[in-house]
């Protein structure tokens, strides 16, 4: 039965799907430049960390200097909306912090959020910056998992040898010499959609049982389903079609963003390279 009647809601689902396609006199859709950045703060949370010998500091030149013309350079883009990597109940004390930056009160932090965000949504007279951030949910079973010492043994030992390795490129050089450069190479296409290809191998690919999908599960929750509520997060930003979206999140989320804003009928995206081009040579 249960079968049955996810057969049922599913044909009505594809119906609806056919009988409601896009439509080709829908109203204009807002643009979304979505800029895949390094964590300028280097937390080191994510796979791939930064030894401290190899950071850079932002507040620093030249990157100091870097920072201020990619800032001039995206502001060619005349965003009104602008969306960072921040978690929306911290949306408060990002208003705070972005209110005493705006009164002259702050000194930014290395962050990006700050370093970016805050520079150009005061640059552009924009009232506040967005938080749009989302951990992800998790099934149940992986919860499990992460609660069994030895289940977790497993799992973390099947993680940490990447069987799979033979099918990867090189993990990009997390070394910095040039900002530009580092932003141009995290939102080249061709790597994004090479990073996309990571989260189909290991862990993906782990069973705790032959047939089970305790890999698949453990990735659905920590990054697709993380990245569709990223996605909505930006949804409900109230946004008209004259909207102009800028969206600062770390490079690895530009493999399921950029598809769901190409896809998505409300949004046009549009490519952060041109101006980080004319960033690196404002002559």
């Amino acid at each position: 039965m249960k079968t049955i009647k996810w057969l049922v809601i599913t044909g009505c689902l594809m119906a609806a799907a056919g009988i409601y396609g896009q439509n080709p006199s829908a109203p204009p859709r807002a643009q979304v430049m979505t800029l895949g950045v390094f964590h300028f703060a280097y937390p080191n949370l994510d796979a791939v960390k930064t030894a401290e010998e190899d950071q850079v500091s932002v507040l620093d030149e030249p990157y100091r200097s870097e920072i201020l013309a990619i800032c001039r350079a995206l502001g060619e883009f005349h965003p009104t909306i602008i969306a960072v990597e921040v978690l929306p109940e911290n949306q408060t004390r990002l208003d705070s912090l972005y209110g005493l930056y705006r009164e002259g009160r702050w000194t930014l932090s290395r962050n990006e959020v700050q370093q970016l965000g805050f520079r150009m949504a005061a640059e552009a007279g924009l009232d506040r910056v967005w938080c749009v951030d989302d951990p992800g949910r998790h099934y149940d079973n992986v919860w499990s998992l992460f609660g069994d010492s030895t289940r977790l043994a497993r799992f973390s030992e099947y993680h940490s040898h990447f069987p799979d390795s033979a099918y990867l490129v090189p993990v990009p050089d997390t070394r910095v010499s040039s900002i530009t450069e580092a932003l141009l190479a995290a939102n080249d296409p061709r790597r994004v959609q090479e990073r996309l290809g990571v989260y189909l191998l290991n862990p993906f690919k782990y069973e705790e049982e032959p047939g089970d999908f305790a890999g698949v599960d453990f990735e659905t929750g920590r990054w697709f389903n993380r990245n569709l509520r990223i996605f909505r997060n930006v949804q409900r930003i109230p946004l008209s079609p004259d909207d102009r979206i800028l969206l600062i999140i770390g490079g690895e989320h530009l493999n399921l963003l950029n598809p769901f804003f190409e896809a998505s009928p409300e949004f046009e995206l549009i490519s952060p390279l041109p101006f980080l081009e004319r960033a690196g040579n404002p002559d």
